[in-house]
């Protein structure tokens, strides 16, 4: 697999504390790395370090380059970012939102849209079933209909890697399933990967192909999901038992059978 991130001895600070220590982690074609760990870990700390948001130490590596050497139009080419919360104070429509996802690929400023423009905002409103809202204010959209809105407006954007921030934060059960379906469906194509911050555990256990857990700023395990998120190293990080609360969580929901 390609690699198309590497991060390696990540520190941010702010004066005297440390929000994120010497983590290190990489991100190849294909993968789905899941960032997971208990609020203040720093999980959203590094989305902000490795997107170019918050001064860093270490280096962040970018398809082999620094990411400091990028520019911003270059950046975006190659890494799609979604944050967590979306403060739209404008009332453009769904369409212009989305379109606003070809900008980095424009050669001018004033330079209209290409063929090739319009096939990727077409694939991207077909993903997300954007169809029935295309002419719409997002400023009329629910919770669920803006994060599809701006995913696929990185969809059009057609970088080889998103980074997502919580991507389903403060959504109902069943926008979380669609988005992280159609982030799923993205994923396929060849060269693509996706690291995304996380909170709900089960959802990165049925999504992710890897983890990173984090606890107070550092890396406590790395790897593949069911390795890094075992029973041990998240008692530890949440300091009670996770499999067995998440096992009576589930216990409710199993029918009981009477013969």
């Amino acid at each position: 697999m390609s690699e198309l991130l590497s991060v390696r001895d990540l520190t941010v600070s702010y004066g005297d504390l440390t929000i994120v220590d010497r983590v290190s982690f990489s991100l190849s074609a294909g993968e789905w790395l899941m960032v997971v760990g208990p609020n203040g870990a720093g999980k959203s700390t590094i989305v902000s370090a490795i997107s170019g948001g918050a001064p860093h130490r270490g280096r962040v590596s970018v398809l082999g380059r620094s990411l400091t050497s990028y520019k911003p139009s270059a950046l975006a080419r190659v890494m799609g970012v979604l944050a967590q919360r979306h403060n739209v104070g404008y009332a453009f429509t769904v369409e212009e939102v989305v379109r606003l996802g070809r900008y980095c690929h424009r050669r001018g400023v004033f330079a209209g849209s290409t063929s090739q423009d319009e096939a990727a905002i077409e694939r991207a409103v077909a993903m997300t079933g954007l169809e029935p809202i295309w002419r719409q204010s997002v400023l009329t959209l629910s919770g669920g209909e803006l994060q599809r809105t701006f995913l696929a407006q990185l969809f059009a954007q057609d970088p080889q890697a998103l980074i997502l921030d919580e991507p389903t934060n403060h959504l109902d059960l069943a926008y979380q399933e669609q988005v992280f379906d159609l982030i799923s469906q993205w994923l396929k194509e060849p060269g693509r990967a996706v690291l995304s911050v996380v909170h709900d555990l089960s959802l990165a256990r049925a999504y992710g192909s890897s983890a990173l857990l984090l606890d107070r700023g550092r890396s406590v395990g790395s790897g593949p999901v069911s390795d890094t998120l075992s029973r041990q190293r998240l008692s530890q990080v949440y300091e009670m038992d996770v499999y067995a609360w998440m096992e009576r969580m589930l216990s409710q929901w199993q029918e009981v059978v009477t013969l």
